[in-house]
């Protein structure tokens, strides 16, 4: 892969009276703002000293991109990601990477600094701890392009968020709790790691849906505390750290420990699966309720013969998908596939037995079985 020059048009440039970098893009007038962003300006679109842009790295000899996709962790939501990511790089002509970190932050950060070693020509990662790894992020951003998806790092140099609204993600699966148990009563929550800017706010806006709050993104409530409010009574967070085994063992513990527990409620892929396991070993099928996210094959399942009452699924496909495509069309100079706002919407939806089947038949013409 010949990669002797990459232009870097957060530089400002005047020629002739356009900026350097509407001649690199083909876009006069239209240029990304700070974040992704996608704007519009009366002075032609340049940018100031003061207001930059983000850093788009342009392939100069015209060649086949290589663009890498990088999850948080091995699931079943990423093998249909992937098959998203492959196919867009079918369409638009870019060979893809995938990397699955198995064992956490040191193995998505060893994938990421190897990447930029290679030069590839663009990285779309799901953060597993953006507060932390602000400065990887922030390095990966200067060498290649750099955007993230299913979970976002707002605070670092990142083009733009592919995905979808997590804290609106959460409302929605409080509105499947409050579905599921109308007369309220006790649940517990199981993630994998709340410290996940997608974990952090699905757990939020399922509180803050259950408990009748405002829409508040930012407010966060100790894990560790019982919350009670509108019949409800939450009584805590149980983290797992992509521990299959362990995701099912606090699922049990739970159980054992609080006998009026009424509902388990698993935020990640993998936790409905054996959240329901450990209800089966309990002879609780039925009687505790299970609500879950994403689409695991075991959860949809699960939802078709009674024993889930519904989960929020996003569209693992389209991420990868939708990932790929805007890396592709960055490494070419072209910038009009950045969304406005710096984040690019793919809205989650409710499943529950009404509608179960007719999703699962989709998913599976995506997949290809």
């Amino acid at each position: 892969m010949s990669l002797s020059r990459r232009l870097r048009p957060h530089v400002h440039v005047v020629f002739a009276g356009l900026t350097l970098v509407t001649l690199l893009t083909g876009c006069p007038g239209e240029v990304p703002a700070p974040g992704g962003a996608v704007s519009k300006s009366g002075d032609g679109g340049k940018w100031t000293a003061a207001d930059p842009g983000p850093i788009i790295h342009v392939r100069e000899d015209g060649g086949k991109p290589t663009v890498a996709y990088v999850t948080n962790g091995i699931a079943s939501f990423w093998v249909i990601a992937e098959a998203g990511a492959r196919a867009a790089g079918e369409q638009f002509g870019a060979d893809v990477e995938i990397r699955m970190p198995p064992d956490g932050v040191a193995d998505q950060k060893r994938m990421l600094e190897e990447l930029v070693t290679r030069d590839v020509d663009g990285i779309a990662v799901s953060p597993i701890d953006p507060e932390n790894q602000t400065d990887l992020l922030n390095t990966c951003a200067e060498q290649t392009n750099l955007i993230t998806h299913d979970s976002d790092a707002p605070k670092s140099n990142r083009i733009c968020y592919i995905g979808m609204s997590n804290y609106d993600a959460g409302r929605m699966c409080g509105e499947l709790v409050r579905d599921a148990m109308p007369e309220g009563g006790e649940l517990m929550i199981f993630v994998g790691r709340i410290e996940q800017d997608n974990a952090r706010l699905r757990r939020q806006g399922l509180i803050d849906e259950l408990l009748k709050r405002s829409h508040d993104p930012s407010r966060y409530d100790d894990p560790g505390k019982v919350i009670e409010g509108e019949g409800f009574t939450i009584l805590g967070t149980r983290t797992d750290g992509f521990d299959f085994g362990k995701a099912k063992s606090l699922a049990e513990d739970a159980l054992t420990a609080h006998p009026n527990l009424r509902c388990l409620v698993g935020l990640f892929a993998y936790n409905p699966p054996n959240i329901l396991e450990a209800v089966r070993g309990a002879g609780k099928l039925g009687k505790v309720q299970v609500v879950g996210f994403d689409e695991a094959d075991e959860t949809l399942q699960a939802i078709t013969d009674g024993h889930c009452f519904g989960t929020v699924v996003q569209d693992p496909y389209r991420y990868g998908f939708e990932s790929v495509r805007v890396l592709a069309a960055l490494s070419r100079g072209d910038d009009s596939v950045l969304p406005e706002g710096g984040f690019l919407d793919i809205p989650a939806q409710k499943i529950t037995k009404e509608n179960v089947a007719a999703f699962r038949a989709n998913l599976k013409s995506l997949v290809g079985e």
